[in-house]
């Protein structure tokens, strides 16, 4: 009996000990990781330049950090392909994955968590693939707002215009109000997506008018600025979302496309006299997510200034 008593009790102290080291072990790589490797899922992203941004940071802040694109259409697949792609990019080895149009709100089902502002938006742009379990996240409406107050700095937020109302139109519409924005009216090609957030926003927001459609043209003339949030003017849709006589010079006009950096909306504004922002939303998000997937604070100003140098390339 004694011997048996002598063999338990080692046999409990060296499987406390293997939990304590497996704990220590956990706990030293969550300190001490310093390897990355990151992807951006997207369709048409062969001129991104998010990929870039993140490497040169990652690399300022000691990290050997590795962003790959995952693009649908140079893959000839659908979106439908998403779930086989996040099982490939866990397999592989991914850390982590940001998701862009057209999967920010096909991707939520396949995640098994969301950060408090993914689920209020119902969009994700993040994810961060960890210990088995997806987590998703949203930095889009983050960006939206720093990049905002970067540029328009005090502009009147009384009453705003905002064209687009998918995954990334319901997370600036979310930053508009956040900053401000008494009353915003939501237009996009499909009616039902635009009543659907206004109502969703105004269920978030009770104290501020939300409404969607209507006149656009008259809607504007008394507006105070406008958001573009539809994929109208990047590279392959080129042109304006609006007929251009709907503008004038006394709205301010926020811009999410980036690539180009001056769309023809942009350049249409500016030549009447409006007060631009564009750009600032893709660093401003991809600091965000930056710091999510790796727990390090990245330079945002540092980040814009290697934006513009890729820009000028």
């Amino acid at each position: 009996m004694p011997c048996a008593v002598t063999l338990r009790t080692f046999f409990f102290a060296a499987q406390h000990w293997l939990h304590c080291r497996a704990d220590f072990l956990r706990a030293s790589r969550m300190i001490s990781k310093t390897s990355y490797l990151i992807g951006l899922i997207d369709s048409s992203i062969a001129g991104s330049l998010t990929p870039a941004m993140h490497e040169e940071e990652g690399r300022i802040l000691g990290l050997n950090y590795v962003y790959r694109r995952i693009d649908l259409q140079a893959l000839n697949l659908e979106p439908s392909a998403l779930p086989n792609l996040l099982s490939a990019a866990e397999r592989i080895g991914y850390d982590g994955l940001n998701i862009t149009y057209p999967c920010k709100q096909s991707v939520i089902p396949l995640l098994d968590d969301l950060d408090a502002d993914a689920r209020a938006l119902g969009a994700v742009n993040t994810v961060v693939l960890k210990e088995g379990k997806r987590i998703g996240y949203n930095t889009d409406w983050s960006g939206f707002a720093r990049a905002f107050q970067r540029g328009l700095p005090g502009v009147p937020m009384e009453r705003v215009v905002q064209l687009g109302a998918g995954g990334a139109g319901a997370a600036v519409a979310h930053a508009a109000l956040t900053m401000g924005a008494r009353a915003l009216t939501l237009f996009d090609s499909a009616d039902a997506h635009a009543a659907s957030l206004a109502s969703e926003l105004a269920a978030r927001f009770p104290d501020r008018m939300v409404t969607s459609s209507g006149d656009l043209r008259d809607t504007l003339a008394s507006a105070s600025g406008l958001i573009h949030a539809t994929p109208t003017g990047i590279a392959k849709l080129p042109g304006l979302p609006l007929p251009a006589e709907y503008l004038h010079k006394e709205l301010w006009v926020a811009e999410i496309v980036y690539f180009p950096l001056e769309t023809e909306l942009l350049k249409t504004a500016k030549a009447l006299g409006c007060r631009t922002v564009s750009g600032g939303m893709a660093v401003c998000q991809a600091v965000d997510a930056l710091r999510i997937f790796t727990g390090r604070e990245p330079d945002a100003e540092r980040m814009f200034e290697h934006f513009q140098r890729l820009l000028e390339r």
